[in-house]
């Protein structure tokens, strides 16, 4: 089971995560005020993942399918150990009973590998609802925010593909956004968290879903 090494903690973390093109929330209409125009830039995905409740939410996940996480590492280290004993034995086993071992060691790869792949999918979709549902309150924040501060128009650099060549650091309100949520949801910051472990589930970004129309 060398081949499923990821981190688990890429969003609880906060972290940049890798991902895919992905869609930003879709502004709320709004009238614009006269004068110049003011941007500002955003890191939409990293401020969701970096408030507390994030943080919070997303060590919860972890820990919810830490036993499964044990469970695989424990199968992987088996069918390892029948491995290397199959190549230390091979040449004084018989060619029936090199078979009924080389069989026992792919039907516990297949078992690993379907148990594997049910426990991403259900990762997946609990993380996607999960940033989903955090996301569309963060967004309420950033748009309140963006509203009080003037601002006509956020971009959000997170995404990999955007127009922003270039942005000064007093034109990013990620830390901002972050402190406005967290003041809002009351939830305290988490407590340090360990060095992140190789980890056997391996997650995938989950992509932003556009907020409710205001």
């Amino acid at each position: 089971m060398k081949r499923s090494l990821a981190v688990i903690l890429t969003l609880a973390s906060g972290l940049v995560l890798s991902a895919a093109a992905q869609t930003s929330p879709a502004p709320a209409a709004a009238a614009a005020p006269a004068g110049p125009a003011k941007i500002a830039v955003i890191a939409f995905q990293v401020a969701v993942a970096q408030t507390n409740e994030g943080q919070r939410n997303f060590a919860d996940l972890q820990k919810k399918y830490a036993p499964k996480e044990t469970q695989l590492k424990t199968l992987g280290d088996e069918i390892d150990t029948l491995t290397k004993q199959l190549q230390a034995q091979g040449d004084k086993l018989s060619e029936a009973e090199r078979a009924s071992r080389a069989k026992t060691i792919d039907d516990k790869k297949k078992q690993a590998q379907r148990e594997l792949e049910d426990a991403q999918n259900d990762m997946n979709s609990e993380m996607q609802e999960m940033y989903n549902g955090l996301a569309s309150k963060v967004y309420d924040v950033l748009a309140s925010y963006a509203q009080q501060q003037g601002y006509t128009l956020v971009l959000d650099v997170a995404q990999q593909q955007n127009p922003v060549l270039y942005a000064s650091d007093n034109t990013n309100i990620t830390k901002a956004v972050i402190d406005a949520y967290n003041v809002k949801s009351g939830v305290p910051a988490p407590p340090a968290q360990p060095a992140a472990t190789p980890s056997t589930v391996k997650p995938v970004a989950p992509k932003p879903a556009a907020p409710a129309a205001h």
